[in-house]
């Protein structure tokens, strides 16, 4: 009898641990083994987000510097053709001093051939002056200025 009685306690222990105790303690497992497996797969996403970020950065730094190294280049390009527009204008304002200078010296020349003439034709007169001054009557003194001054005006 008292094992019947054992038997039917262990027996209602059981029923009462299966029916009350057991579906909390399996939901709470349930749960926990829910909540591990989310927080694993949270961290896989986290590790996958931050393997696809780490790329993403890495073509962005590759992009970047592929940008500065257009626009180094770019700058240098245009930095060579402002300073080869700056020799071709250096050279032209040069070649046109050159020129004007040339020009000048050109008419000074030629004023001072002019001077030079007309002082030398003073300077004749006046000798020729002085030697014909005895010798020739005055008709024939301007008749031999006139023709040296055609002379001298014809050089």
């Amino acid at each position: 009898m008292t094992l019947v009685l054992q038997m039917l306690v262990f027996a209602g222990f059981v029923w009462f641990t299966m029916k009350f105790v057991w579906p909390p303690l399996s939901k709470a497992l349930d749960e926990r083994q829910a909540k591990i497996a989310e927080g694993l797969a949270a961290a896989e996403r986290g590790h996958h987000d931050l393997e696809l970020a780490q790329t993403r950065i890495k073509e962005e730094l590759k992009l970047a510097k592929e940008q500065a190294a257009d626009l180094i280049d770019k700058a240098t390009k245009q930095s060579a053709l402002m300073i080869e527009e700056a020799r071709s204008e250096a050279k032209e304002a040069a070649a046109r001093v050159v020129k004007q200078a040339e020009e000048q010296i050109g008419l000074e020349i030629q004023k001072a051939r002019q001077q030079l003439r007309a002082d030398l034709a003073e300077l004749v007169l006046s000798g020729v002056e002085k030697v014909i001054a005895n010798t020739l009557s005055d008709s024939a003194k301007k008749e031999a200025v006139d023709q040296l001054i055609n002379e001298i005006a014809e050089e």
